[in-house]
């Protein structure tokens, strides 16, 4: 429970707690694992790069299909790849490195609140990580946010260590954990944000400090790029040697355009700059952000009393946002790593809080709304004809079962748990994620991969035919079990189509396979064998002889990727 006394007693309390928190992970972060493919609009993207290194055995440049992937550094593709190297199973190994990665947050914010606090305080603050949706949502999907928080976290946790325990170590490993948060996803960095605050609260204890202090504090960006290096100057030593323009340019993007550039001058995902206040936190942040308004008194009378604890974690919660806010682009994953400070910042006064009139109002809402939705589902699909229709349409089997169970498990909880909210929204909302793994992603997950329309592709074109994808998604080529042609992945759609039609009218047995709407201007769609309906687009299959080009070839490379079966 949230609100009530720390529920284990024994001199082993605090080992059984983390043992029962990690579980309580386990089950909701994990539950569906192994039973759904890569879905976009990210994961069929690092997986892909990860199979591409354990087939190929080149682990240091990420490649996405034969063209070099320079978004971001390959750390999450490396655990993915890893864990595909020890399972042999893509379906299990893509989900892993956020699994793990979240539990290992898990852990650390249950330890600090310990360490900061008290055991109900580490408790509850483990609980509420859980029932963030944020955190749970990313934990259960693989994209980088979840292993870059875990390391922002670290780095956080280590550094609060030093800053309230005063031993250097945890120095060094606050900024080591941030270098391997840059080598992550570039953000790292945040970590060191705790620093902030703290140069207002320890203002007297650095102006008794010696000179020896001030020496081992300027270690810490040596740390920092020891953290670095063990990607950047394997990668830059490699890039030197080869002389390989595209090498080259891939070091630049990745360095530059993917961290100053697209933060200073982002290109895409512009936002105002109040999103993440009015737009994520209020639905992202759920349950906590509920209670937002009744935190305002007990955070400012904490900073009034020179909280040193309090006012690390919001300082660096606030500057957290504020630095996301100031980039035009923004989406809203990018503040996750702010959740544990949250949480952990929100823990003491938990108890307290729930027993308020409107926070409680609020929580029972809640709960009572996702039960409300819950009930309406397995109606909405058994009522509706029309729709069960469409879902079979689109490969999907309508999740009735699944559904039904979910209204019955929500129903249950808030008539059994009736007198205890904690456990009844708690119980809600792991209903949710568990039926939302198990029953209904299995359920869409073959309307969520192009699997079915890529086993049409291969069947309808001749063997030792070339085809060439046009306008492609990561997961065509995940799911290819033929030789593919591809053009450059940020090249203009129209552009893809007119070099595409060039390229096959200069042989034989070229196909090409793309959208109609962007093939439509450069190819004769009289000829072409519909394949069906996927990421919004109807997808088409042109046999040789199609092409239409209207204008001169577009000067771009063509890329081939082959799978490792044809190796």
């Amino acid at each position: 429970m949230l609100n009530d006394s720390f529920p284990l007693n024994g001199p082993d309390q605090d080992r059984r707690a983390l043992f029962l928190l990690l579980l309580f992970g386990l089950i909701i972060f994990g539950a569906g694992i192994g039973l759904r493919d890569p879905w976009p609009a990210d994961e069929p993207r690092f997986a892909l790069v990860a199979r591409q290194m354990v087939d190929s055995g080149h682990w240091l440049f990420p490649m996405r299909g034969g063209e070099f992937y320079p978004d971001k550094p390959p750390m999450f593709m490396w655990a993915i790849a890893c864990f595909y190297k020890l399972t042999g199973s893509l379906r299990v190994a893509f989900l892993l490195p956020s699994l793990l990665a979240s539990l290992g947050t898990l852990a650390l914010v249950h330890d600090l609140g310990r360490r900061l606090w008290d055991r109900a305080t580490a408790w509850r603050a483990g609980l509420l990580l859980i029932l963030v949706v944020q955190f749970t949502l990313q934990a259960r999907q693989a994209q980088i946010d979840a292993l870059v928080t875990f390391f922002i976290t670290l780095g956080v946790y280590a550094l609060m260590r030093f800053l309230h325990e005063g031993a250097w170590k945890w120095y060094a490993l606050g900024w080591f954990a941030a270098g391997l948060g840059v080598i992550t996803k570039g953000v790292g960095v945040l970590a060191l944000f705790v620093l902030i605050p703290a140069l207002w609260t320890h203002r007297t204890e650095m102006k008794a400090a010696g000179w020896k202090a001030w020496l081992k504090g300027l270690t810490g960006p040596l740390w920092l790029l020891v953290a670095v290096s063990l990607w950047a100057l394997p990668m830059l030593l490699a890039v030197k040697a080869s002389g390989n323009p595209d090498l080259l340019a891939y070091r630049n993007n990745i360095l530059f355009r993917q961290t100053v550039t697209r933060y200073a001058a982002a290109w895409h995902h512009f936002a105002p700059w109040y999103y993440y206040i009015l737009s994520v936190v209020p639905a992202f942040w759920l349950p906590v952000s509920l209670l937002l308004p009744w935190l305002i008194r007990p955070w400012y009378r904490a900073i009034r009393q020179a909280d040193r604890r309090i006012i690390h974690l919001l300082g660096y919660l606030i500057l957290v946002l504020i630095f996301f806010s100031c980039s035009r682009g923004k989406r809203d994953v990018y503040i996750t790593p702010a959740v544990p400070a949250l949480v952990l910042a929100t823990a003491p006064y938990l108890a307290e809080l729930l027993t308020k009139r409107w926070p409680r109002r609020l929580w029972w809402g809640l709960a009572g709304l996702l039960t409300l939705i819950s009930v309406a589902l397995p109606i909405i699909l058994t009522a509706s004809p029309k729709l069960t229709e469409k879902l079979l349409e689109a490969g999907t089997k309508p999740p009735i079962v699944a559904t039904s169970i979910l209204a019955l498990a929500c129903v249950m909880a808030m008539v059994l748990f009736r007198r205890s909210l904690p456990l009844a929204l708690g119980t809600v909302l792991a209903g949710f994620w568990l039926v939302l793994g198990l029953g209904i992603q299995p359920a869409i997950n073959p309307a969520r991969t192009p699997q079915s329309l890529v086993e049409q592709m291969e069947r309808l074109t001749p063997a030792g035919a070339q085809v060439m994808l046009v306008s492609y998604k990561e997961q065509f080529i995940l799911f290819a079990k033929k030789p593919l042609y591809h053009l450059p992945y940020q090249m203009p759609h129209n552009q893809q189509a007119l070099r595409a039609a060039h390229w096959q009218g200069k042989a034989a047995d070229r196909w090409v396979m793309g959208p109609d709407r962007d093939l439509a201007p450069n190819f004769n769609l009289g000829q072409a064998k519909s394949l069906g309906r996927r990421h919004g687009e109807n997808w088409i299959l042109l046999p040789p002889g199609a092409a239409r080009p209207t204008g001169p070839a577009p000067d771009a490379p063509i890329h081939s990727f082959t799978p490792i079966a044809q190796n």
